[in-house]
């Protein structure tokens, strides 16, 4: 795995070489913090957690250094700040889309495109939306499903506004951080949970 490196008063220690600047974002409960990295494309990472090391596998996958960088991901951990703080309700954001590939790709940028805050849709509906999964009728809702458990940019890719025909359904982050973030959004009361 890739070594982590922290970005020194002079600049990245590698100057010339690709580099993922990545941060932790202090969240509240349930969240508690997310790690954030952005490529020289835009955002690519948000992981629930503090947890360094998705970084670096991000990096690794992308072919590049991991450096904690604030001044690199400040864009990105104000806007996703602004959000936990209700504050801002959409983001603006110059994303990275290659940690998918194909069919997730699709179904995440539907999402991403169509499914604004305060508002969800089902597996079965965003497999309908992406026109990815056309005439694979229930297949299409599990597969949908699995994409939302690998969505490597949560939160601002808002798998957690996509709910299983009969509930909640699952999400990556955890049911009480799902619940936290629709109950944020107006969706969920938060007396329900």
């Amino acid at each position: 795995m890739s070594e982590i490196r922290q970005r020194g008063p002079g600049g990245p220690e590698h100057a010339g070489r690709v580099q993922l600047s990545w941060r932790i974002v202090p969240a509240p409960e349930p969240i508690g913090a997310l790690t954030v990295g952005v490529s020289e494309v835009g955002l690519c990472l948000v992981g629930f957690g503090a947890v360094p090391e998705r970084a670096a596998a991000a990096a690794a996958r992308l072919g590049a250094e991991p450096v904690e960088d604030r001044e690199g991901t400040a864009q990105a951990a104000a806007q996703l700040a602004e959000y936990l703080a209700g504050e801002r309700q959409g983001f603006d954001l110059p994303l990275d889309w290659r940690l998918t590939h194909r069919t997730q790709r699709t179904v995440l940028q539907a999402l991403f495109a169509h499914v604004p805050f305060g508002a969800t849709t089902t597996y079965a509906e965003l497999a309908a939306l992406s026109g990815a999964y056309e005439g694979h009728g229930y297949t299409a809702a599990r597969g949908v499903g699995s994409i939302m458990g690998s969505n490597p940019i949560p939160v601002v890719v808002p798998c957690h506004r996509v709910m299983a025909a009969g509930g909640l359904g699952g999400f990556g982050g955890g049911r009480a951080t799902k619940e936290w973030l629709l109950a944020h959004e107006g969706v969920l009361a938060p007396t329900l949970f």
